[in-house]
């Protein structure tokens, strides 16, 4: 297409493809699913950084994945959001919030791979080293690991972007409903063979380094819990180390399923689906998995909605005492005599009772 067909630095992005009458579910859905893996993930954060019990070297890495899945809806389902209910030939996007766009994506696909690798060299010197963990994992050492899993992806990231970036732009519509790097190198005339070999081993190298060091670090656990006769030691280690693989495996089966579907030009529609996807599906499952299957995150979260639900009863018992004292008459010996001369616990044994159900909670 021509250069004045569209704005200047402006791209007409194909966004979700959805009909009219499937507009609102389609909304209603995303939306709910946003809110949702936001206030999981940023509240998984606000709960580790609280809890003291929970500022443990597995905790504190554990902290970079929510902020990563926070971070990877943020970039993608707003976007999408508001573009559902806008013609397709008027969802416009500028040059400077595309590039951004494609550079948080991809930084949310590799940081996802880095920080499980982190994560996975926690587990295995938890497991198998337990009497060096401590000296191992030092404030020192959590934070070098937050650095390569950041550090790492960003160096990689921007190389891949910035091949892209020096390319001139010939072409302005996006066939894709979010700007990644592809479709960003696919509106230049120029040759690209130089961003595809650096984007075949950009893929290689974080897939090769990721799978290969997952796989290593749980054969040498399984050794260890195979030489290990303790059963209830191993249970703990088969316990935490599933919650990781699990976040791993769905995070890969998300990511493949893209790689898959590009092979095939004709389910072009299913490898966009499984694009929006990737960014949604893996965000709004984590919290839930490490929520529900790590013992001490769980047990925190039980804890403060069990609070909650006493602190409230003990508001309604003394607002309950309180309205007794100013309706009833009061008996210096017995204490409150109700209307039909039935004498009513003292306020004092009220707040008694309650300080007695707080220490049992």
């Amino acid at each position: 297409m021509e250069n004045n067909t569209y704005p200047k630095n402006m791209f007409l992005l194909e966004g979700l493809k959805v009909t009219q009458q499937s507009s609102y579910p389609a909304f209603i859905l995303l939306l709910i699913i946003y809110i949702f893996t936001m206030v999981s993930n940023i509240g998984l954060i606000v709960l580790i950084s609280m809890e003291r019990s929970l500022h443990q070297p597995m905790y504190i890495l554990f902290c970079n994945l929510p902020l990563n899945d926070a971070l990877g809806a943020t970039v993608i389902v707003p976007r999408l959001l508001s573009d559902i209910f806008v013609a397709s030939t008027d969802r416009y996007i500028n040059y400077i919030e595309c590039a951004i766009q494609a550079f948080c994506a991809h930084m949310f696909g590799t940081t996802s791979h880095t920080i499980l690798i982190i994560m996975a060299f926690d587990r295995y010197v938890a497991i198998c080293n337990p009497l060096r963990y401590a000296t191992i994992m030092t404030n020192r050492m959590i934070v070098q690991l937050t650095v390569f899993a950041w550090g790492s992806a960003f160096l990689l990231v921007g190389v891949l972007l910035g091949l892209t970036f020096r390319l001139s732009r010939c072409r302005y519509e996006i066939f894709n409903p979010f700007c990644d790097n592809a479709s960003l190198f696919k509106l230049s005339c120029e040759s690209v063979i130089i961003n595809n070999i650096y984007g075949l081993t950009f893929t290689v190298l974080l897939l090769g380094s990721s799978i290969g060091s997952v796989t290593l670090t749980y054969l040498n656990i399984a050794m260890v819990c195979v030489r290990n006769k303790n059963r209830v030691l191993n249970s703990r280690a088969l316990q935490t180390c599933s919650t990781h693989l699990s976040v791993y495996i769905i995070m890969l089966v998300s990511g493949f399923t893209i790689i898959f579907l590009h092979r095939f030009p004709q389910w072009a529609d299913y490898r966009k689906l499984a694009a929006i996807m990737f960014h949604v599906v893996p965000p709004w499952l984590n919290p839930i998995i490490y929520g529900l299957q790590t013992k001490e995150i769980r047990q925190k979260i039980f804890n403060k909605f069990h609070k909650n639900r006493v602190s409230q009863l003990e508001k309604e018992t003394l607002d309950d005492s309180l309205s007794l004292m100013l309706v009833a008459p009061w008996s210096p010996t017995l204490g409150l005599a109700g209307p039909a001369g039935q004498v009513q616990p003292r306020l004092g044994q009220h707040l008694g009772h309650n300080c007695l159900l707080n220490q049992w909670v």
